[in-house]
C-alpha cells in the first residue's frame, strides 16, 4: 500500500522566493543549460484516462489505483472456449486443453472488473478452432500427443502424453486439429458476445464495452501451430477481422472493437508470409504494409455496409528488445528506449535497428497516429501489451513513469501493461504516481499542457492540468545518478505561490513522500530532484 511519508531522508534542496531548504546527502549537479519549460495554454489535449490499464492486477492494488480498464488476452485466448470454459496453452506450455477454475472463467474477469468500475476488453476467438471439452484434470488432450509423436524434444513433467511439439529444434508438422479443438467461425464469436451481453448487458448498459480481435494473430503459426501452422497472409487477416467484428457490432452495436494487436515490429509492418518486411503478399495488396492495409481494409468494408465503423481501435503489443537485466547498460538501455515511441531521431538500438531489419525510427505511436490518419480517419489507437521490464527497480519504475507520461502527451487513447507489477514493487509507485500520488485518490491531470526539457533524457517532464480544480500538475523524471539542479518556467497559469511535492526515490522505495510544500514565485521555479527519482509538483490554481 502507499504510505504518505514525513518531509525527512530526502536528498533534496529548493531556492524559490528566497526560501531555501536543504537536506543533501549528495551535492546537487546544476546541469549546464538545463531548463524545464510549461505553457499552459498551449498543446492542451485530453489524456485518456484508459492509457492506465493493467491486463491483471491484484485486487486491492487495482481498487486503489481505480484501474480504469483490464483486459482478457493472450494467447490462451485465441482458443477460449465460453461453452465449456476451456482453452489451450498453446506452445506457452505443451499444447494443453485447461478447463478454467471458477475464478478464471470468462464470467469471473467480467463480473470482478464490473463490480469495481473497471472497463473490460475481452478477446474472442478468431483463428479458426476452439477448445474442444476436455478432462479438468491429467491426463490433459493436446496437440502433440506422444501416441502420435513418440519422439519429442520435451514433454511436460505432469503428463508425459503431452510434448512440446519439436523434434531436434524443429516444428513437428501433421498435428491434428481436432485432437484439441472444434471448428470455429466468426458466428462463434457473434455467440460470445451474444452471450455476455445476454448475461451482464449491452456496452451502454454496463455489459463489455470492447471486444478484441483474437491475440498476435501473425504468431498463430507459431504459438498455435498445432491447429494453423499455415503462415498468416493479408487476406486471411483481413477477412476474418471484418467478419468478426461484424459479427460482434450485430450482437451489440454499441461496443468497441479493437484489432489486429499485433506482437511486435514484424506484425506491425508484415503479414506471417512476408516476414519481417512487406513482400510478395505487400505487392499484391496495393504495397502497403500490414498495417496500412488492415486499416483502409476495415474503412472500405465500413464504406461497403453504410459507413459504419467495424474498428474502433488500431492496437498493436509493443516490448522494447531488452534483456531482464538490471547491469548498468541494460538500465541505461531501458531509460534511453522509451524515446522509441515518440523520437523521430531515435534509431533504435536492436535487431530492430541498423544491426538487424534497419528500420526506420520507429515514433511508434506517431506512425500508428498518422496510419491511422492516413487510412482510417477516427480510429483511436491502443497498445494492449507492453512491459519495459525491471519492475522491481527503481530504473523499471523510472522508465514506468516516463513512459505513462509518454502515452498521455502523445495522446495514445488506451494502454494495458502485460505482467503487471506487485504491488510492494517500485513499478506500481509509478502508477501511483498519477493515479494516487497522496494516498486519497488524487490524480495527476487529465489535460495535456505543453511541457519541454532541454534534455528529456536527463530530466524528463510532463505536465497535465486537472478539470476538477484546474490545478496544474508536473511529473518530473531524473534519469540520472545524481541530483539535478534545474529552472522551471509556468506560462499562461495563475497559482497560489505554493506547490505541494511529492517523491517517490531510492531515498525510500516503500511510500510516496510528501515533501515540504514548496514556495513559488513565477514564472521561474529552481528546485533540486534526486537522483533516480519521480517528483510530482502540484500547484493549486488561484
Amino acid at each position: 500500500m502507499l504510505r504518505s511519508g514525513m518531509t525527512i531522508g530526502v536528498a533534496m534542496s529548493v531556492v524559490a522566493a528566497g526560501l531555501t531548504t536543504q537536506a543533501a546527502a549528495t551535492p546537487a549537479v546544476a546541469a549546464t543549460g538545463l531548463t524545464l519549460s510549461v505553457d499552459v495554454s498551449a498543446a492542451r489535449h485530453a489524456i485518456s484516462p484508459d492509457i492506465y490499464g493493467l491486463n491483471g492486477a491484484d485486487p486491492a492494488f487495482a481498487a486503489e489505483i481505480g484501474m480504469p480498464v483490464a483486459r482478457w488476452g493472450g494467447n490462451a485466448s485465441s482458443r477460449y472456449n465460453f461453452k465449456n470454459h476451456t482453452y489451450n496453452t498453446g506452445s506457452d506450455w505443451y499444447f494443453e486443453n485447461i478447463v478454467a477454475g471458477v475464478g478464471n472463467t470468462l464470467e469471473s474477469f467480467v463480473t470482478i472488473n464490473r463490480n469495481r468500475g473497471t472497463k473490460q476488453i475481452v478477446t474472442v476467438p478468431m483463428i479458426g478452432w476452439v477448445a474442444k471439452d476436455s478432462p479438468s484434470s491429467h491426463p490433459f488432450a493436446c496437440g502433440f500427443p506422444a501416441t502420435r509423436f513418440p519422439a519429442q524434444d520435451g514433454f511436460d513433467p505432469w503428463d508425459a502424453n503431452c510434448g512440446n511439439g519439436k523434434l531436434d529444434g524443429t516444428d513437428i508438422t501433421g498435428a491434428d486439429p481436432t485432437d484439441t479443438s472444434i471448428p470455429a467461425d466468426a458466428s462463434f464469436a457473434g455467440e460470445m458476445a451474444s452471450y455476455l451481453v445476454s448475461r451482464f448487458g449491452t456496452a451502454a448498459r454496463g455489459g463489455v464495452r470492447i471486444y478484441e480481435l483474437d491475440n498476435e494473430p501473425v504468431l498463430w503459426s507459431s504459438t498455435h501451430r498445432d491447429v494453423h501452422p499455415q503462415a498468416v497472409t493479408y487476406d486471411e487477416l483481413g477477412s476474418k477481422g471484418t467478419a468478426t467484428a461484424a459479427a460482434i457490432k450485430a450482437a451489440d452495436p454499441g461496443a468497441a472493437v479493437l484489432g489486429p494487436s499485433g506482437w511486435g515490429y514484424c506484425e506491425w509492418v508484415a503479414s506471417g508470409s512476408d516476414g519481417c518486411a512487406p513482400g510478395a503478399d505487400a505487392a499484391a495488396h496495393g504495397g502497403l504494409n500490414l498495417s496500412q492495409w488492415y486499416l483502409k481494409n476495415m474503412k472500405d468494408f465500413g464504406d461497403a455496409h453504410g459507413g459504419r465503423r467495424f474498428l474502433n481501435y488500431f492496437d498493436q503489443h509493443y516490448y522494447p528488445q531488452i534483456s531482464g537485466g538490471k547491469d548498468p547498460e541494460a538500465n541505461a538501455l531501458r531509460l534511453r528506449s522509451t524515446r522509441s515511441l515518440w523520437d523521430p531521431t531515435y534509431v533504435e538500438e536492436s535487431w530492430i535497428g541498423p544491426s538487424g531489419v534497419n528500420a526506420p525510427p520507429l515514433q511508434f505511436i506517431r506512425t500508428m497516429k498518422a496510419w491511422v490518419a492516413q487510412y482510417y480517419p477516427g480510429t483511436k489507437v491502443a497498445i494492449t501489451e507492453y512491459n519495459w521490464g525491471a519492475l522491481d527497480d527503481i530504473n523499471g519504475a523510472l522508465a514506468q513513469a516516463d513512459v505513462l507520461g509518454v502515452f498521455g502527451r502523445e495522446g495514445l487513447d488506451l494502454a494495458t501493461m502485460w505482467g503487471e507489477p506487485q504491488p510492494t514493487q517500485p513499478g506500481a509507485y509509478s502508477f501511483r504516481m498519477y493515479r494516487n500520488y497522496d494516498g486519497a485518490g488524487s490524480r495527476f491531470g487529465d489535460v495535456s499542457v505543453s511541457a519541454t526539457s532541454s534534455d528529456q533524457g536527463q530530466l524528463a517532464l510532463y505536465a497535465a492540468q486537472r478539470s476538477s480544480d484546474k490545478a496544474l500538475t508536473l511529473m518530473i523524471v531524473n534519469k540520472t545518478g545524481d541530483n539535478l539542479t534545474s529552472s522551471l518556467s509556468i506560462a499562461g497559469f495563475r497559482g497560489r505561490g505554493t506547490a505541494q511535492r511529492y517523491t517517490y526515490s531510492t531515498a525510500d522505495l516503500t511510500s510516496i513522500v510528501r515533501n515540504d510544500d514548496l514556495a513559488t514565485t513565477q514564472p521561474s521555479i529552481n528546485a533540486t530532484y534526486p537522483a533516480n527519482s519521480i517528483t510530482l509538483l502540484v500547484l493549486p490554481r488561484r
